[in-house]
């Protein structure tokens, strides 16, 4: 994973996990590192972070543990090079993160790619809550109907129900701040492939700290213990 790198794997896992876990500027991270003896730049740092993130979730992905058949959906707002783009979320009724799709538009079209992405991945939802939004509705049935048709087990599928409250919705407002929380102190994105990467990093942190990957033993291991078994 780290072959060829001047820098050592811990220092780059280290620099990593903090920028994605911990409100840090990049050039905060080089000073501490410069504190440790050791000279790094922080567009170097930044590079870490956009290489290294979605390989990482994409190992978080495999050790992954089922969700709930019950899904709260919605989408957030997130900046980029001062223009407004979209992270489409879902997160099952014990509070874990389902799946997500960063998108430059907020239209059926990216609705239902987000949704298509989480049936593929996970189990059908038996039910599915969002807020007013008909554009999230007409996604929900139309990848429903699809994924029903696509289905080869013979057996007949129920619909997914779709409950529209903004109230009962909530739960996923709430979980959108802990990834606005680290977005923010960022002052936006300088493209669309760094956006999407950081991003991925930043919910895999996420998933982490609730607890979402499978280990051995009942031990609930670190952030910095997850980052190695992945790096591993």
């Amino acid at each position: 994973m780290f072959k060829g790198r001047q820098f050592d794997r811990s220092v780059i896992l280290l620099c990593v996990r903090w920028y994605l876990a911990y409100s840090l500027s990049l050039r905060d991270l080089e000073e501490m590192m410069a504190e440790r003896g050791i000279s790094v730049d922080h567009a170097t740092v930044g590079r870490w972070v956009v290489r290294y993130s979605p390989e990482l979730l994409e190992r978080f992905n495999r050790r992954k543990r089922p969700v709930s058949r019950k899904w709260h959906v919605d989408e957030t707002y997130i900046k980029v090079r001062g223009r407004w783009t979209y992270l489409y979320r879902a997160i099952d009724s014990n509070g874990d993160t389902v799946e997500f799709w960063f998108s430059e538009r907020r239209n059926l079209t990216s609705a239902k790619r987000f949704l298509s992405k989480a049936l593929k991945r996970h189990r059908r939802p038996e039910r599915i809550v969002i807020d007013g939004s008909q554009t999230n509705r007409e996604a929900i049935l139309a990848c429903d109907t699809e994924n029903r048709l696509q289905d080869r087990s013979r057996r007949e599928l129920k619909s997914i129900r779709i409950r529209q409250s903004a109230y009962l919705n909530n739960r996923i407002e709430q979980d959108h701040r802990a990834v606005k929380r680290r977005v923010r102190p960022m002052l936006g994105f300088k493209s669309v492939n760094s956006a999407r990467a950081i991003l991925s990093g930043i919910e895999m942190v996420h998933m982490m700290r609730k607890g979402q990957a499978k280990y051995a033993g009942n031990r609930q291991p670190s952030l910095a213990e997850q980052f190695e078994r992945l790096a591993a």
